[in-house]
């Protein structure tokens, strides 16, 4: 059903014509429930610009539907062409846009987005964007910098800094639309004040690390452990000590030392207490007895001495022998954080994406798009010679657009050539988006085995492939290619192959 609604649609704008835009935003929006129908209203909004300027909200749509569909490579080539077909960005746009930054690791195009909201954001909008907020923070914690997530954690807390002193009228401006630094790059115009009524934001689920209440924006518990966990890991309690009595005094301490005693983690827990305390923050008695009973219970009895002279010389207690003659045992009052702490200690355990991988793409993102190719293959070398982790989706589509850009189509092909290396020795996966992207890159290059290639591979593991854009796509640029020869009339072995090859994706797209 959908390739059908969508064959018409293509039909129509072939012959010239657009359907109005409250009805084709209808049609889309049933197309894009599904993955499929996702895939071709994508693909028919890349044809529709030749033809006219659709409406922000139906890109909306179907940038929406990318996000769901994890199809975030898609979406990146959505968000260029909004700016290049001028476009405006309204307050979904931004947000939906800051999804697919996270799920492509592009940190500074996300900084820089969230810098420019700064004062921007009308009071009854703090709650939308706190979805921009949580997928900076999720950044910042890909790419390890928890100094950087504490900094956006401080921010978040002082939410009036964020928020517009006056709503008057919708002000717009310019965002690069890649590095910031490219003063030729593609600019999108954004007006972050324009949420309209009937707008779908396309993304269902809820901020993990921001939560939104009584009008002002915090952190979750998960954001907690994230910075916990990573403070602790580079040996930095200090600086997490300062962080905890800015977001939330002695109370967020308590619970912090509470969750760190319950996993064992004692010592930690009696830094954060003797931070606490130089900060001028007592903490209650209920507090030190439970590191106390920690200690006693991990027979630590050296450091439980120490913390009896210290509880003793604060006053908190007279008579150290009876007083903590019996200790009762309680439960960490914090269960879910406690539950989260023991997550990250776990994940942390497993292999993941490494930092360096995330800041090697965006060093290569930086360098396709300014065209500076010597650079950017150099990175693109560095990447793949990345211990125990193969390059991630990015690292490929990246270099695979710098180099269609510049018709480059023979080196494309040896791209392909690492990713099907990487997917055989280090269990790479690919997405549909990344290979529709090499065929039609090869298509347009006229590489038909390494086209028919693809399609196989597609086709095995169960993907799309877009018949209609390969047919229209081929027919652009190769409509009579060997069109009444056949092997035989070859004059070599290599040319009768490539005419085999073209005469299995004309039957295989219906081209007779």
């Amino acid at each position: 059903m959908a390739e059908s609604s969508c064959n018409i649609l293509r039909t129509i704008l072939e012959r010239g014509h657009v359907l109005a835009s409250d009805v084709l935003s209808l049609v889309v929006m049933h197309l894009v429930k599904t993955e499929v129908g996702t895939c071709l209203a994508s693909s028919y909004l890349v044809q529709a610009c030749d033809v006219t300027k659709p409406d922000t909200a139906l890109f909306n749509l179907v940038l929406g539907s990318c996000v769901r569909f994890g199809f975030s490579l898609r979406g990146q080539e959505l968000i260029e062409l909004m700016a290049k077909v001028h476009v405006v960005a309204d307050a979904s746009s931004i947000v939906i846009m800051s999804c697919v930054f996270e799920m492509n690791g592009m940190r500074d195009e996300l900084r820089k987005l969230k810098e420019d909201l700064v004062g921007q954001v009308p009071p009854q909008h703090l709650r939308h964007y706190r979805h921009l907020f949580d997928n900076l923070l999720s950044l910042e914690f890909k790419f390890d910098d928890v100094a950087s997530a504490a900094r956006l954690v401080l921010d978040l807390c002082k939410s009036k800094d964020l928020v517009s002193g006056q709503n008057l009228g919708f002000d717009s401006f310019f965002l690069p639309v890649g590095s910031h630094h490219i003063k030729s790059g593609l600019k999108i115009q954004i007006t972050p004040k324009l949420l309209q009524r009937d707008s779908s934001l396309g993304v269902d689920t809820e901020a993990r690390f921001v939560s939104y209440e009584n009008s002002k924006l915090g952190i979750t518990n998960k954001t907690l452990a994230k910075l916990v966990y990573g403070y602790k890991r580079h040996g930095n309690l200090p600086e997490l000590s300062k962080l905890l009595v800015s977001v939330g005094g002695s109370k967020l301490c308590a619970q912090v030392i509470d969750a760190c005693v319950s996993i064992g983690w004692l010592e930690a827990a009696h830094d954060i207490l003797d931070d606490t305390d130089s900060a001028g923050h007592t903490m209650e008695l209920d507090t030190y007895r439970k590191v106390l009973f920690g200690y006693y219970k991990s027979n630590m009895f050296r450091n439980a001495e120490l913390l009896l002279k210290q509880m003793t010389k604060a006053g908190l207690i007279t008579d150290p022998p009876n007083e903590i003659m019996v200790l009762p045992e309680t439960e960490c009052k914090n269960a879910e954080l406690r539950a989260l702490l023991a997550e990250e200690i776990k994940a942390g355990e497993q292999m993941k994406v490494p930092n360096m991988l995330y800041e090697l793409n965006s060093s290569l993102h930086y360098f396709c798009k300014a065209k500076m190719q010597g650079d950017a293959v150099t990175t693109y070398r560095k990447i793949q010679k990345v211990k125990i982790f193969p390059p991630t989706l990015q690292s490929f589509w990246i270099i695979i657009d710098m180099y269609s850009s510049l018709s480059k189509y023979r080196e494309i092909t040896v791209v392909w050539g690492d990713i099907k290396r990487n997917m055989a020795s280090r269990d790479l996966e690919v997405t549909q988006d990344l290979l529709e992207k090499l065929v039609v890159n090869f298509l347009r290059g006229g590489y038909f085995e390494r086209v028919m290639e693809v399609i196989s591979y597609m086709k095995e593991k169960g993907m799309y492939n877009d018949l209609t854009m390969y047919k229209n796509e081929y027919l652009k640029l190769h409509k009579n290619l060997y069109r009444n020869l056949r092997a035989s009339d070859a004059v070599t072995e290599a040319q009768a192959q490539r005419i085999e090859h073209v005469k299995a994706f004309r039957k295989f797209v219906g081209i007779v």
